[in-house]
């Protein structure tokens, strides 16, 4: 059986990056990892003896994002973002696409933020989706496919303006 201290130091960095990719903000993908890997601990006696407990946290997270708790426990607006180090490249051209980018997925539903986060970030197929999703892989594949419209309409309209 995998301890958990391996699995944790091993995956925590993905796990956070997931997070974020699906809440949007740094703080709530804290909380999210945090309560997932508390909630991880009281079961690891049945998670640590699974072939790939990292693939099962991922899981827990997704889930949790999906999960109505998070919507009632998350209800902060947080006034402001770290300053980042000035760096070489131009920093406000790629804060101004990473807002952009935000914006869009913050118009899609929370399933299909999920599935398009599953597919370009964590680079699933879409059986691997379905599983940790609960759903079809044509479910996958058509919650992709209105995420995908939803976001070409969007930028078709921001361009036009």
């Amino acid at each position: 059986m995998t301890s958990l201290d391996d699995v944790v130091r091993s995956t925590e960095h993905r796990l956070l990056r997931l997070a974020l990719m699906l809440s949007g903000s740094r703080h709530n993908a804290e909380d999210l990892v945090q309560s997932v890997l508390a909630r991880a601990h009281r079961q690891w006696e049945r998670i640590g003896g699974l072939e790939r407990p990292e693939a099962y946290l991922r899981t827990m997270v997704v889930n949790e994002y999906l999960g109505w708790r998070r919507l009632l426990k998350n209800r902060e607006v947080p006034l402001a973002e770290p300053i980042e180090r000035p760096a070489d490249f131009d920093l406000g051209a790629r804060q101004a696409q990473r807002d952009a980018t935000w914006r869009l997925l913050t118009r899609l539903p929370r399933k299909q933020r999920a599935v398009l986060v599953l597919r370009y970030y964590e680079d699933l197929a879409d059986s691997d989706i379905a599983e940790i999703l609960g759903v079809s892989p044509a479910t996958v594949r058509s919650n992709a496919a209105r995420a995908l419209a939803t976001l070409r309409d969007h930028l078709s309209a921001e361009e036009a303006n």
